[in-house]
């Protein structure tokens, strides 16, 4: 097995889809004929996303999408760069919230917090050396 990739579920994938293309600089890999779902390129796999209404047909009925809360986080997506800053002064240029700036922590990794318009937290931030 191996890992294929994350999808988020968000009300409008083409936006949400132009939004990570401007911010993060992701290339586009797939779109479907509806716009209901969409790729970009992230390395070894991709990030994806659904529309609400797209997951309400594949999922039984009392799975729901949880609306976007600043408190609560189930996961995170992480992309590696190294220039944290400036991935974090794109991201919120291009609408983006700033959660924690650009920060070394103990163990020499730069890292900050976004979170992104359809309410997904991103974290910008160098590779652990190792």
């Amino acid at each position: 097995m191996k890992f294929g990739y994350t999808i988020i579920y968000v009300a409008d994938v083409p936006a949400s889809m132009a939004f990570w293309e401007r911010a993060f600089g992701l290339q586009r890999r797939f779109v479907d004929a509806t716009g209901a779902y969409g790729e970009l390129e992230a390395g070894a796999t991709c990030i994806a996303f659904a529309s609400h209404g797209l997951m309400a047909d594949l999922l039984p009925p009392e799975c729901v999408t949880a609306p976007p809360s600043p408190q609560h986080h189930a996961f995170e997506i992480g992309l590696f760069t190294e220039d944290v800053p400036a991935a974090y002064a794109q991201a919120l240029a291009e609408g983006a919230t700033g959660l924690t700036p650009p920060r070394t922590t103990p163990w020499g990794q730069t890292v900050s917090f976004v979170r992104c318009p359809e309410g997904t937290l991103v974290e910008l931030c160098t590779a652990i050396k190792r």
